[in-house]
């Protein structure tokens, strides 16, 4: 990556680098909110924000690739991959390394292991170590994928590499055909449906080719799902949080909930309800093949209103005078 290619992650989302996940949260959900393509349909400027503010927060979101982001900046994705042991134990540390120097990552390695070949460092003759980095990067058109190696002459192994593919909750739920530049080479992928964050994919005889044997390894793909302004997956349940006014919660009600088909499903909220608490909708969560469904978690968030008519304001004092439930009285008797 160019360094003229670098984003200030904090700053797209409009927050100090000392912010709380809290405050880094709600950024993202005020900019995602305003920037959402629903909002703004056919706007492929907001569309492009959008996708900024969804990379930047799945960046800082993460206590550890955030971590990584603070201390290597713009080279954060290679310097955090860092380099895997070779035979013997033996590997490479770039905790503290001043990346800054270099115009780019490519320039590190050139300088560091050399392009065309020489012995692995700290390696013995006649080893096979292999050392290796991957990157991914994002043009304008297809995904493209920049994969480099480098083995003693004696290696007989094939090397596989494996690059980040991010996917929206859409492309993922339902499944989606990709198209990848490998170098010179344009392929076409399908990513079946009820693909996660960490699933795999992998694409045989595409990935790089050992210059010794000339047999080419396999690409694995690694997905990474972009937040989504609604849904949150875990394991194979989605959640989602639904307000409720006051009145709804003490007396019950019934609300229309979005579902990941585009649909909407009915949810009876029973009287007395708690803020927290979490509705079950059975079979309308995410993929998990074999027709088979998990299931969507409605979270229960009570929202009280901050302006309300001065009709309204009486009829609160009212109640409030004749109300006979308190919620602290188990506090009385609260010691150490």
């Amino acid at each position: 990556m160019a360094a003229t290619d670098f984003k200030d992650y904090y700053s797209v989302l409009g927050v100090s680098k000392t912010a709380s996940q809290d405050e880094i949260k709600q950024a993202f959900r005020k900019l995602a909110r305003k920037y959402h393509p629903d909002v703004n349909p056919n706007n492929k400027q907001a569309e492009a924000k959008f996708k900024e503010v969804s990379e930047a927060y799945e960046v800082l979101s993460d206590s550890d690739k955030r971590k990584k982001y603070d201390q290597f900046g713009q080279y954060w994705k290679q310097a955090g991959e860092g380099f895997p042991n070779g035979a013997g134990g033996v590997g490479v540390d770039v905790g503290g390394f001043d990346f800054s120097q270099y115009g780019s990552f490519d320039d590190f390695i050139n300088e560091l292991l050399g392009r065309f070949g020489g012995a692995a460092p700290g390696g013995a003759r006649g080893s096979s170590q292999s050392y290796s980095y991957r990157t991914s990067t994002k043009t304008g058109g297809p995904t493209g994928f920049n994969d480099y190696g480098f083995q003693t002459p004696d290696g007989g192994k094939t090397q596989d590499s494996e690059a980040i593919i991010s996917l929206g909750f859409a492309e993922a739920f339902h499944g989606v055909e990709k198209q990848l530049s490998l170098g010179n080479e344009i392929i076409k992928v399908r990513i079946p449906a009820g693909a996660k964050t960490g699933s795999k994919l992998r694409v045989r005889g595409k990935g790089p080719v050992n210059p010794f044997n000339q047999q080419r390894g396999d690409l694995y793909l690694k997905v990474e799902l972009k937040p989504h302004v609604f849904f949150q997956l875990e394991g194979d349940n989605l959640i989602c949080e639904v307000p409720i006014t006051p009145d709804e919660a003490v007396l019950g009600t019934s609300v229309e909930v979005p579902t990941p088909e585009n649909t909407t499903a009915k949810v009876n909220i029973p009287p007395g309800i708690r803020s927290g608490q979490t509705l079950r909708l059975r079979g309308k969560g995410w993929v998990l093949g074999n027709s088979r469904r998990g299931d969507l978690m409605v979270k229960i968030a009570i929202a009280t209103p901050k302006d309300i008519t001065p009709q309204e304001r009486e009829l609160y004092e009212k109640l409030r005078s004749i109300r006979s439930y308190n919620p602290r009285s188990n506090l009385n008797n609260v010691q150490l």
